[in-house]
């Protein structure tokens, strides 16, 4: 069989790219012919994935169509002619009677626990910032009542929300692209066997379809130029949009739209003949669905029945963008008030990537900076519910008194034995100390319970420096008390890995 296996990783990841690389080399072992080596996209490169794609698609497209020529019938679409679209928007002349949204919302009874196509209206309960006003960094701890959903989860798991695109964004993108957003349409697929996403109700309001499903915050790729640039009718703009989506223009498509983190709502205004020509029913191919987003669980329904708890950290930063960026989930929680009135957030859960001993003598140490600290809180209360002890926490932030996440909870652990808690505030002293710091200084402890009495190890953060540093300071620690020399401390932390004594659950 001929073959040729393209990837799409992150170099910020341990194992980058470990599936295409293991697929390419199963299939060469069972006979394969490749035609050409294993394309490793990395969405860590300047000009993200397609600097390595670019390429290997024009090598694989000379290779392909060499050994398997087009039937001289059949024509080749020409560049600048776009695809049919998708879909067909089919718009109503009235609204219905009844509105679909609603009904969409409230559904029959879903068959099955909360799911991505049937997710949960949770009741938010409270939305309480938990960093102190003078903390660069807004953190919320924000509670549901899940009371009758179904749900069930454990330490480790993760919930995921789909947000919504603000009110004001909604506005400006129908004005740009002349759209009402009171009328409703009904979605047809054009070829047949092509669902409908489940997320959108039929009818459908096009305020509906741009707040809750068209995710007009995103960043676009380089195929939203492609097709924008096929769609316009405007010569000047369509010069431009062509040259950012060449292989050439790759580089002031980042200077562009990379690294300012421009949306596809902004570059729509910046290219207001097209964006107002664009076809209702090439909306679903241009602009991407917006995607749930996960948060680690930071409670135990052993400690709170009926309820799930998430810390959210706010993203807000600026570009040389006028406008500050905002995360589009953080800040839609954050702006959600339910003292005000209810607040209904649709939100399923699924496992994550961390599982806890169910012995009750094993112990775990667990090390989470700032809000990685968040499954442990469910992990810690879940075990101390269980009467399970050896519960040891390394917890990091700048501040004591601005950003030390559960304080009281853990101190009151702490004296009733539940808890052994090590903290390391980074801005506390001239130099900064850090949770990779704390575990070096405590290396013998670290040692006992892992070699001795057969500890789980687990971390959780923000992936740019700190596993690494964590891994660093592990294997300094198999070194000077365990006597082992670089090599074997390096096997000793993989052995821990194979064995799931430890685990990592680290995000960009």
């Amino acid at each position: 069989m001929d073959f040729a296996v393209l990837g799409l990783g992150d170099s910020s990841y341990a194992k980058f790219n470990f599936v295409a690389k293991k697929l390419h080399r199963r299939l060469l072992q069972l006979g394969g012919s490749a035609l050409l080596p294993a394309c490793l996209g990395d969405d860590q490169h300047e000009l993200g994935p397609d600097a390595a794609i670019d390429p290997w698609l024009h090598a694989l497209w000379e290779k392909v169509l060499g050994l398997y020529p087009v039937p001289p019938d059949l024509g080749v679409i020409p560049p600048g002619v776009p695809l049919p679209s998708k879909f067909t928007l089919r718009f109503l002349p009235e609204a219905p009677k009844m509105c679909s949204e609603e009904q969409h919302v409230a559904g029959a009874d879903p068959p099955g626990p909360p799911s991505e196509q049937q997710p949960f209206l949770a009741p938010m309960v409270t939305n309480q910032r938990v960093t102190s006003p003078s903390h660069f960094q807004d953190v919320r701890l924000i509670e549901f009542d899940i009371t009758g959903s179904g749900l069930s989860f454990a330490a480790g798991d993760v919930v995921l929300i789909r947000p919504q695109n603000q009110a004001s964004h909604v506005q400006q993108f129908c004005r740009v692209l002349g759209l009402d957003p009171d009328q409703y349409f009904t979605l047809l697929p054009r070829e047949p066997g092509v669902p409908c996403p489940t997320q959108l109700p039929q009818p459908c309001s096009v305020r509906h379809l741009v707040s809750h499903y068209l995710d007009v915050a995103s960043v676009p790729r380089r195929s939203f130029f492609e097709l924008l640039a096929c769609l316009s009718p405007h010569e000047l703009e369509r010069e431009k949009l062509l040259q950012f989506s060449a292989p050439q223009g790759q580089e002031e498509l980042y200077s562009y739209c990379n690294r300012p983190r421009r949306t596809v709502l902004e570059v729509l205004c910046d290219f207001p003949h097209t964006a107002g020509a664009v076809p209702a029913d090439y909306l679903l191919d241009l602009i991407p669905p917006i995607r749930p987003r996960a948060f680690s669980i930071a409670s135990s329904l052993l400690a709170h029945p009926s309820r799930l708890q998430i810390l959210v950290a706010v993203v807000h930063y600026q570009t040389r963008l006028k406008e500050p960026r905002r995360g589009l989930c953080s800040s839609w929680l954050a702006s959600l008030d339910p003292g005000r009135g209810p607040v209904q957030v649709p939100l399923w859960v699924r496992p994550g990537s961390l599982t806890f001993p169910e012995t009750p003598d094993t112990p775990v140490i667990m090390v989470g900076p700032g809000t990685g600290v968040a499954p442990f809180r469910a992990a810690v209360q879940e075990r101390v519910a269980r009467g399970q002890t050896g519960n040891f926490l390394f917890f990091g932030c700048r501040w004591r008194d601005q950003d030390f996440y559960w304080e009281s909870e853990w101190l009151e652990l702490e004296r009733k034995g539940c808890l052994t808690l090590f903290t390391a505030f980074s801005r506390e002293q001239e130099r900064k100390v850090y949770v990779q710091h704390r575990l070096r200084e405590l290396g013998p402890l670290v040692w006992e319970l892992l070699d001795r009495r057969g500890a789980y190890f687990y971390l959780a953060g923000n992936a740019k420096g700190m596993p690494a540093d964590v891994s660093e300071a592990l294997t300094s620690v198999f070194q000077e008390e365990g006597g082992l020399s670089g090599p074997d401390a390096a096997n000793y932390l993989a052995r821990l890995q194979r064995m799931m004594r430890f685990q990592s659950e680290t995000w960009a």
